[in-house]
């Protein structure tokens, strides 16, 4: 008989189910845990428009982002073709991961804990980038912040959009759930 070893929880999921459930529910005043908003998915994206010129630089960003994911990047390719761009129709363009379940809640965790403080004079994250249905994205324009990335190995900076898909359709409560993990929002009202 073998033993299996399990890995513990994520730290921000163990958190959300024993303080940030509690608290919205309170907040909200609701009773059934499934009607409160919970984080589905983290989508990190990574257009790379230089790699129409140089080859290497698709291989290096997708290379990259899937350290700082944890897992390997998609290649995504263009669905049409732009003669301004100089752009074909399935040339690679840009790289993708999505983030479920334990990595999710592990990226979340480095990205609020290590690399956004990492950002130079960071002030908070803008508040307002929610797109009407309790989504929420934001950009970062180099992907050094991240300490998985070896900056002495990096010969270009490549910046990337990071989506939080939530289940709830409502912004305000969504902002509530990720100001609950601990996401740096700026403060606007000054």
């Amino acid at each position: 008989m073998t033993a299996t070893t399990t890995s513990p929880p994520a730290r921000l999921l163990a958190r959300y189910n024993k303080e940030i459930v509690p608290a919205l529910s309170k907040k909200f005043g609701r009773t059934n845990l499934h009607s409160l908003p919970k984080l589905s998915k983290i989508v990190l994206n990574m257009g790379v428009g230089k790699a129409l010129q140089d080859k290497e630089r698709m291989k290096l960003a997708a290379e990259q982002l899937g350290l700082i994911a944890g897992q390997r990047a998609q290649v995504t390719k263009a669905r049409v073709a732009v003669s301004g761009f100089r752009l074909r129709e399935n040339n690679e363009i840009g790289c993708r991961v999505t983030l479920r379940g334990k990595r999710m809640y592990e990226f979340l965790d480095r990205l609020i804990n290590l690399a956004l403080p990492r950002i130079r004079d960071f002030r908070g994250i803008n508040p307002k980038s929610f797109d009407g249905n309790g989504n929420y994205s934001m950009g970062l324009t180099e992907q050094l912040v991240f300490p998985e990335i070896d900056p002495d190995k990096v010969t270009f900076t490549q910046g990337m959009d990071i989506t939080f898909v939530t289940t709830t359709k409502n912004d305000d409560e969504a902002r509530e759930l990720l100001r609950a993990f601990g996401m740096p929002f700026r403060d606007d009202t000054k």
